[in-house]
């Protein structure tokens, strides 16, 4: 049997969506107040970077943090690394989270007033996406996973 049957490939997309998440707010942490803007975090994170402050950088580097993580459960749930502990609750709170991101930004705006439309859109659809990668491996793999 082909081996590349056995790849759980939505649990491995979203595992390398997360991952690519996470770098992404590393590379705000690195280059500072232009990827800010860039990615739309708002004009009051990029001064306060520009200022060296340290909000910016906390704030960003438990998103990274916690984006490596949920890539790591995505891979591990697939079979790609051993198995982590939790991993049904896990997987199920992270496909929750998500899930609600991606179609709960309306209620979010007002508490983030810079963020522009555009950012709510477009951060919307990957958090809904990467959301419905792990809740649809998660499904195919629930039997597998303890």
């Amino acid at each position: 049997m082909d081996k590349t049957q056995n790849i759980n490939k939505p649990l491995i997309t979203g595992a390398l969506l997360c991952a690519l998440a996470s770098l992404a707010h590393m590379g705000c942490i690195i280059f500072g107040a232009d990827w800010y803007r860039f990615f739309g975090a708002g004009e009051q994170m990029a001064r306060m970077a520009e200022q060296g402050l340290w909000y910016p950088t906390v704030v960003t580097s438990v998103l990274v943090t916690v984006l490596a993580i949920w890539s790591l459960y995505a891979l591990s749930a697939a079979g790609v690394i051993r198995s982590l502990p939790l991993i049904r609750l896990a997987l199920c709170l992270i496909s929750a989270v998500f899930i609600l991101r991606g179609i709960g930004f309306m209620e979010l705006m007002p508490m983030f007033p810079e963020n522009s439309l555009t950012f709510w859109y477009v951060s919307s659809a990957i958090c809904l996406t990467i959301g419905l990668c792990f809740a649809v491996g998660t499904y195919q793999q629930w039997h597998k996973l303890r």
